[in-house]
């Protein structure tokens, strides 16, 4: 048997804090605006775009998400650090047979660059996809489960046809997880590597 799994990337594979404040913070320099860039990464998971739009008009909103990309692969990859658990968790399903693909709302470029800069060895990584979206690349994928740590990462799940396992190492605690619809709702992914072998061993889908 082999069960391929799907994981988000920001805050459930790698922190991306210190990267995308860092990246905010020269965004402020350049645009004259005042981001909030610590509140920002409380509340990592939607795509850029919609962060954005909270601090400027919508007419102005392209040209910074542009140069956000722009700067984001010298400033923020480098500094990415991965979550605790990470590569444990890739290698349970790697020893049990199974592939890993990223999935994640993160821009392909930037998604792959910080795949390798943290040497996570993943066999797909599918970007600039977030909720239900994200759904279709699991299904192609063949993943029977996916594992974020945004509610819309359960979403994801859902339209995915995977179990939803989620960590709460993101803006939302293990009760709220739950409460939204989680199937599997673990404090970080320390925990996954075991919840996964007994899930294997109970005869989890292929």
């Amino acid at each position: 048997m082999t069960t391929s799994v799907g994981f988000d990337l920001d805050m459930t594979l790698a922190d991306t804090r210190e990267g995308i404040a860092a990246v905010y913070d020269e965004l402020a320099v350049r645009l004259g605006v005042p981001f909030d860039s610590a509140a920002i990464v409380q509340r990592l998971g939607p795509p850029l775009e919609v962060e954005l739009a909270n601090w400027l008009p919508p007419e102005e909103v392209p040209a910074a998400a542009d140069l956000y990309r722009e700067i984001y692969p010298k400033i923020g990859v480098p500094v990415h650090k991965p979550m605790a658990g990470a590569y444990e968790a890739i290698d349970a399903v790697r020893r049990a047979g199974g592939r890993v693909i990223v999935v994640t709302g993160k821009n392909p470029r930037d998604a792959v660059g910080t795949v390798r800069t943290l040497g996570l060895e993943v066999d797909e990584v599918v970007g600039s996809l977030f909720g239900a979206a994200k759904g279709s690349a699991l299904a192609r994928f063949g993943a029977a489960a996916y594992v974020g740590d945004h509610v819309a990462d359960i979403e994801a799940a859902r339209a995915g046809g995977a179990v939803s396992v989620t960590v709460a190492t993101g803006p939302y605690t293990v009760g709220e997880l739950r409460e939204h619809g989680a199937d599997v709702a673990l404090g970080d992914l320390t925990e996954f590597a075991a919840w996964f072998d007994r899930w294997c061993d109970q005869g989890a889908p292929a």
